[in-house]
C-alpha cells in the first residue's frame, strides 16, 4: 500500500512538472492583458520612414494577388513598396502579384524553407534603401490601416512590432473552429499580456516588422520550421523587444481540410519541440545569470499546447490525492479564463461558447496527431504549403483577376510590374 501511494505522488509530481508551466503562462498572460495599454513615446521622429513589405510565396498563384491588393489599399498615399519574393515557384505565383501591383523578385535556389526566402527578402528590400522591412504572408490579407501603424510605431521609437495575426475560417468543422480559437489565444492574448508588462512580445510570423537599424546588428539567418520563434529567441538575447500592435490585422484562411489542419499543426507544434530542446539550455543559463526577463521565454517555451495540458491534467484528476486535484481545480480555472479570454476578443463570443462543448473530441484528435508532431520535431525547414479552402481562393483569385481587367482595361498579362530572377 505504501508502494502504490509513493508511485501515485511520483506520477501526481510528474504531471506538475509537465503542466505547471503553461499554467503559470496563462496565468500571468491572461491577466496582464487586462492591463493598460502601454503609451508610445511622446516624441515622434521627424524624419520619413521608408517601409518595405515583402511578401514570401511559395506556389501562391490563388491567394497572392488578394494579399498585393489589401497591401496597396493599406499604403494607399505613402511610399510603401510592396516587393513579392516568388521562391522555387512553378506556377503563375510571380505573374499574379505583378499583375496586382507588386515588384516582384523570382528567388531560384537549391535551399528551401520559408527563412531562406525571407533572408533573401530582407537583404533585398534593404539593399533598396528600406528603412524598415513587413512580412506579410502570401496566403494573407491586411487591415486598411497596417501600413500607417507600423510607420507610426518606428517613428515612435519602436525597433521590431508584431500586427495582430488571425485565422479566419468559414468551415463548419469543430477541430477547425477550435484551433481557431487556439490560435486567437497564442497569437492575441499572450503577445498582449506580453507588451502590457514591458516583456518583448514575439514574432509570429507573419505580420512582423523589423528596422534596418535592428537587422544589422541581428541578421535574419533563422532557417528552422518555426523561422519566426528562433528569430525572436535570437533578438530577446541580444536584448531587443518587439512591440505588439493590436489595432493593426493580418488575416489568413485556415486550412480546407482536416489532414491540411493536421499538417499545419503538427509542424507548429513539432517544430517548438525542437526549438525547446534547442533553445531552452542557453535561455536558462542566461537566467541562472541574473537576466531575469529571460524568465518568460523560458516558461513559454517550456509551456505544452492546451491540448496535450487539458488531458494530463484530466489524467491528474483520476489519481487519489487530495493535493493534486486542488492543483487541477486550480489549473483548469486558468485554462479557463485564457479561453473565455480568446473568445471575448474574437468577432462571435457565442459560437465559440458553443463550439467549446466539443473540446473532448478535440483533445483526442490532438492525441492522434502526437506520432505526427514528433516526426515533425525532427523535420528541417522544408517548405510545405497548406492547401486553403478551395471555394474561397477560387473566389479571390476571380475577384482579383477581375478587379485587374476593368481598372486598367487591358489583359492581366500586360499589366505585370517588371521582375528580377535571382538564382
Amino acid at each position: 500500500m505504501l508502494m502504490t501511494s509513493y508511485i501515485f505522488e511520483a506520477i501526481g509530481g510528474a504531471l506538475v512538472l509537465l503542466t505547471l508551466p503553461l499554467v503559470v503562462e496563462l496565468a500571468v498572460l491572461t491577466l496582464a492583458s487586462r492591463l493598460p495599454k502601454r503609451r508610445l513615446e511622446s516624441s515622434a521622429s521627424s524624419a520619413p520612414i521608408h517601409l518595405s513589405v515583402i511578401i514570401p510565396a511559395h506556389n501562391e498563384e490563388v491567394l497572392i494577388g488578394s494579399c498585393v491588393e489589401s497591401l496597396r489599399a493599406s499604403a494607399a498615399g505613402s511610399s510603401t513598396r510592396i516587393i513579392a519574393v516568388a521562391h522555387n515557384c512553378t506556377d503563375r505565383t510571380a505573374e499574379r502579384a505583378a499583375e496586382a501591383g507588386a515588384d516582384v523578385v523570382r528567388y531560384n535556389s537549391e535551399a528551401k524553407g520559408k527563412g531562406c526566402a525571407l533572408a533573401f527578402g530582407f537583404d533585398y528590400a534593404v539593399s533598396q534603401g528600406a528603412d524598415a522591412v513587413l512580412v506579410v504572408d502570401a496566403d494573407s490579407t491586411v487591415s486598411s490601416n497596417l501600413v500607417g501603424v507600423v510607420g507610426e510605431a518606428f517613428a515612435h521609437g519602436a525597433q521590431a512590432v508584431q500586427c495582430r495575426y488571425e485565422m479566419e475560417s468559414s468551415s463548419k468543422r469543430p477541430t477547425t473552429r477550435l484551433t481557431a480559437l487556439a490560435f486567437r489565444g497564442f497569437n492575441v492574448i499572450r503577445p498582449t499580456g506580453r507588451d502590457r508588462l514591458d516583456l518583448s512580445a514575439g514574432i509570429l510570423g507573419n505580420g512582423f516588422a523589423v528596422r534596418q537599424t535592428l537587422l544589422a546588428q541581428n541578421s535574419y539567418n533563422s532557417l528552422s520550421v518555426v523561422e519566426d520563434l528562433e528569430f525572436h529567441i535570437k533578438l530577446v538575447l541580444a536584448g531587443k523587444k518587439v512591440r505588439f500592435l493590436d489595432q493593426a490585422r493580418v488575416s489568413s484562411g485556415m486550412p480546407s481540410s482536416k489532414a491540411g489542419d493536421a499538417t499545419q499543426r503538427s509542424r507548429w507544434e513539432g517544430g517548438r519541440a525542437h526549438a525547446a530542446a534547442t533553445w531552452l539550455p542557453p535561455l536558462l543559463k542566461q537566467v541562472t545569470q541574473g537576466r531575469l526577463r529571460m524568465l518568460e521565454p523560458v516558461i513559454d517555451l517550456a509551456s505544452m499546447p492546451i491540448g496535450y495540458a487539458s488531458f494530463l491534467l484530466f489524467l491528474a484528476a483520476c489519481l487519489p490525492l487530495e493535493w493534486l486535484r486542488i492543483y487541477v481545480l486550480c489549473a483548469v480555472c486558468v485554462l479557463a479564463g485564457h479561453v473565455l479570454a480568446a473568445a471575448w476578443s474574437g468577432p462571435d463570443f457565442a459560437a465559440d461558447m458553443r463550439i467549446l462543448a466539443r473540446a473532448p473530441g478535440y483533445i483526442l484528435w490532438k492525441l492522434f496527431m502526437l506520432p505526427k508532431l514528433l516526426r515533425s520535431s525532427r523535420a528541417d525547414a522544408a517548405w510545405v504549403r497548406t492547401e486553403r479552402q478551395p471555394a474561397m481562393q477560387q473566389a479571390r483569385l476571380e475577384t482579383v483577376t477581375e478587379s485587374s481587367m476593368a481598372g486598367n482595361g487591358m489583359e492581366p498579362a500586360l499589366q505585370a510590374s517588371s521582375s528580377m530572377e535571382i538564382s
